[in-house]
């Protein structure tokens, strides 16, 4: 999987796509059934695990990395549908890819078994080579506020409309899809609020076999360090691209000694990064997974996010001319890397707040932080 993503990197960067050869690849790797329930031969996995293979990927490449961590999600997302909405999903199997349009759009009807969904999302990474996509949108309930909600739709139903040209992150794919007057059958919508408060409905569930540790964790911990382990990687990845256009040019002078300790400090940077995201990891595998663990899980994963950038540029600013060519990896991580910790999951003003929230000052201790 390593190799192949290395192979075809900068042709995605090119093509905004990935290449079939990487989809394949990340879809045999096990990203895709990774938190599929047990129920329908899905893996259940944990999140240290995933964590560890996705920054390895992104060594290579971030925009393969990315799109193995959305279809790893979003299958942990379509945990939540009723079990016959699960059974249709997971039909031909474990390994079926799935996306999502996390940002909701206004479109969904209520028509009797289900919903008409009309409407654009954007963006959908890994959308091109999805099975199915989870839609969100506000679904209208009478006599009160709409209810934010995931539908789950075939890829067939779907248009992809090519709107993907960012600075980087090319590869990721992260186009926009529509739907026009879709039918969704009620057994394939979840509620929003269960996902972000890791609230499976068990109700359904086939003896047990469809709950697992890794459906229960709230979205505020979930999601952030998976979000950042790309980053992180795509860092680990930047630090060997740096040594071989750098290192070993002959005689050392006070320029090399300065890039040495440049180097030496992107390597601490990363190595912080990696330290604190693992940490986070291990702790969302230790279930129960309470507010205050996500909340810390959530705060220290953007700060991972926050070292992978200072240690990008490091990189970048001290590599010269070399690594300003438009061919080289470096570049591609630089630009890859400031993409992926813009997201809105890692940011501190949100992550921060929301852990300084749940811990009183009379508990600052070692356990607290």
């Amino acid at each position: 999987m390593v190799a192949t993503a290395a192979k075809h990197a900068p042709a995605a960067d090119a093509g905004r796509w990935l290449s079939p050869d990487v989809v394949e690849g990340l879809r045999e790797a096990g990203f895709a059934r990774h938190f599929v329930p047990a129920g329908q031969g899905g893996a259940a996995g944990g999140f240290a695990a995933l964590g560890e293979a996705l920054e390895t990927v992104a060594e290579s490449c971030l925009s393969a990395a990315w799109c193995g961590m959305i279809y790893a999600t979003s299958g942990r997302m379509a945990a939540y549908l009723p079990a016959e909405g699960r059974a249709e999903v997971w039909a031909e199997g474990p390994d079926t890819l799935i996306a999502a349009g996390l940002v909701p759009v206004r479109g969904a009807e209520a028509v009797p078994g289900g919903w008409r969904l009309t409407g654009q999302w954007r963006p959908l990474s890994g959308v091109h080579a999805a099975d199915w996509v989870l839609l969100c949108a506000p679904a209208p309930v009478a006599d009160s506020a709409p209810r934010l909600c995931f539908f789950a739709v075939p890829a067939h139903e779907i248009h992809i409309h090519d709107t993907w040209n960012p600075v980087g992150m090319r590869g990721t794919g992260s186009h926009a899809a529509s739907v026009d007057c879709v039918f969704v059958p009620a057994h394939r919508t979840f509620a929003h609020a269960a996902l972000f408060a890791g609230a499976i409905d068990t109700r359904d569930a086939m003896d047990g076999a469809d709950t697992a540790p890794c459906h229960a964790v709230p979205m505020l911990g979930a999601a952030p360090p998976l979000f950042a382990a790309p980053a992180v990687g795509a860092a680990r990845g930047a630090l060997r691209d740096w040594s071989a256009l750098c290192r070993g040019r002959g005689t050392r002078d006070s320029a090399d000694l300065a890039a040495d300790l440049a180097f030496a400090r992107a390597a601490a940077e990363t190595d912080a990064a990696g330290l604190l995201l693992g940490r986070g990891l291990t702790t969302l595998d230790s279930a129960p997974v309470d507010e205050a663990a996500a909340a810390r899980t959530a705060r220290d994963a953007t700060i991972a996010a926050e070292g992978a950038v200072r240690a990008v540029d490091t990189l970048f600013r001290t590599a010269g001319s070399a690594a300003q060519d438009s061919g080289s990896a470096l570049q591609r991580a630089w630009r890859d890397v400031h993409c992926a910790t813009s997201h809105a999951a890692l940011r501190f003003e949100r992550t921060g707040a929301a852990w300084a929230q749940q811990v009183p000052a009379t508990a600052l201790g070692r356990s607290a932080a």
